[in-house]
């Protein structure tokens, strides 16, 4: 099994039989290296110039596009500068539509063999792509583990790849089944990618999808037929700050990612266990939109609407263990505060 950094994302792949296993000594070097890479950016000017500083040290990278969604800071006036500076920048601008939009802008802007999404407050280790190159002549998506890192915390250096697993479309769907805790859904993922393969099925991210958008292309693009290859040391680092966009959606976004499930039913390739997979992955999501669901309603003290929130077997189950798991901190919390002033007076 690969080393897999603790929390990342890889954590949740499951070996495949040794058939599919491909080792270091089998994977030649891929002959063109030049890789597009994406920022998506909005409001980011106290990341950007770290992302974009860190991605054009990469010799593979020979061209870097921002596409400024709607900032209201300087965002924008950052990536031109680089433009100005490097010519591999391409700065770009549009109105407020989401980071699938930008991406597809980004995709439209660029025509290296290769693409690599980098969130506009993340970076890339020193080395990354070479790692990724060195193990993508086979595959159409190659990833690495996803390092997550508090804002100033330290880093190292990307190690060796380690053994590198095939992805299938189940596997990828029940690893983003948005468990509480434990490692990344594997949609967090930021693969390198073959634009030939998007080209030529005419991939395109979702633009009414504002969370799960990277859930919904990968899957995609795993239901018609891409060799998706993941694991190994992190090279990517997912740095979580305050105000971050993954941590920051509505109850529409939720209905939005759930009901993605739908369209990617249609795909005439899956099989019955993928169609399974789909319809765990749409009951996780449903259970966290009734939630947040249910919390308004109480909010709004709306009887009706919280009765509607039990509107499957699974979702009563989901909200029952919620409620208690609620019910056991408030009361942990209510006989911590009686149980301190007592222990102050017997002192």
């Amino acid at each position: 099994m690969p080393r897999l950094t603790k929390g990342g994302a890889c954590a949740n792949l499951v070996k495949p039989d040794a058939a599919q296993a491909l080792r270091d000594d089998d994977l030649p070097m891929s002959i063109d290296t030049r890789t597009a890479v994406l920022i998506a950016a909005h409001d980011a000017a106290a990341t950007l110039d770290r992302a974009i500083a860190s991605a054009l040290a990469e010799p593979e990278t020979a061209e870097l596009c921002v596409v400024d969604d709607g900032s209201c800071d300087d965002t924008l006036a950052i990536a031109q500068g680089w433009a100005e500076r490097d010519r591999r920048v391409i700065a770009l601008s549009q109105a407020n539509a989401g980071p699938g939009a930008a991406r597809n802008a980004a995709i439209a802007a660029t025509s290296a063999p290769w693409l690599a999404i980098l969130d506009a407050d993340d970076f890339l280790l020193p080395g990354r792509l070479a790692v990724l190159h060195a193990h993508a002549q086979n595959a159409d998506f190659v990833a690495d583990a996803l390092m997550r890192a508090p804002e100033g915390a330290p880093t190292r250096p990307a190690a060796g790849f380690g053994e590198p697993q095939w992805l299938s479309f189940e596997r990828f769907v029940l690893g983003n089944l948005g468990a509480l805790r434990g490692p990344l859904d594997l949609g967090f993922l930021k693969p390198l990618m073959r634009r030939s393969f998007i080209a030529a099925h005419g991939l395109r991210y979702q633009i009414g999808l504002r969370l799960g958008e990277d859930y919904e292309f990968y899957a995609r693009a795993l239901g018609l037929g891409a060799r998706f290859l993941a694991g190994g040391e992190a090279g990517y680092v997912s740095v979580e700050r305050p105000g971050s966009l993954s941590k920051q959606h509505s109850p529409e976004d939720l209905r939005s990612l759930r009901d993605c499930d739908a369209d990617l039913e249609t795909l005439p390739s899956l099989s019955e266990v993928d169609r399974r997979a789909l319809k765990r992955h749409w009951t996780s999501v449903d259970n966290r939109l009734q939630w947040r669901l249910l919390i308004e309603a109480v909010k709004r003290r709306d009887g009706p609407a919280m009765v509607r929130t039990f509107h499957t077997p699974q979702s009563a189950l989901y909200l029952a263990a919620r409620l208690a798991e609620q019910a056991w901190l408030r009361s942990s919390a209510w006989l911590r505060g009686r149980t301190r002033p007592s222990q102050r007076a017997s002192a």
